[in-house]
């Protein structure tokens, strides 16, 4: 069991022709860092069973993120610049996207901080979604202890 001591703020945004769709989750996870990397893991749950929870991992490296979740082929692949062909699991079946990140910053010190990405997906080499994945990761407010 993960010791789920971090505040996770997750926006995302996306953009198809006349459409804008937003997305907002704020939860608590895990934040851990080994070597050159970041790792940020959280539970998503499912839409039609509360019960169900798969954990979503984003694997922070310098100028790359990969977004993989548990119990699905999902795993897209970010890296600033370049065009990546990724399986992304509808819940239907799996299918292959391509996934190219226009910018990314990313702010993540020992403490947490921030990660901005834009990026954009396309389907048979036709654009689907343009992106934006805004992340913010901060310690719990630990309780005073008594006495304090």
């Amino acid at each position: 069991m993960l010791k789920e001591d971090y505040v996770i703020n997750i926006t995302g945004r996306q953009f198809y022709e006349e459409d804008t769709g937003e997305v907002t989750l704020s939860t608590t996870g895990t934040y851990t860092i080994k070597g050159q990397a970041r790792f940020i893991a959280y539970k998503e749950y499912d839409e039609d069973d509360p019960r169900v929870s798969h954990m979503a991992v984003l694997k922070v490296e310098p100028g790359k993120v990969t977004m993989m979740r548990g119990g699905s082929a999902t795993r897209l692949i970010l890296e600033q610049g370049r065009r990546h062909l990724c399986m992304y699991d509808t819940g239907f079946g799996s299918l292959t996207v391509g996934v190219f990140a226009s910018e990314l910053n990313a702010e993540l010190g020992r403490e947490g901080g921030s990660l901005e990405i834009k990026y954009t997906l396309d389907i048979d080499s036709n654009l689907s979604s343009q992106n934006e994945l805004r992340v913010e990761v901060s310690p719990l407010p630990q309780p005073l202890e008594f006495g304090e």
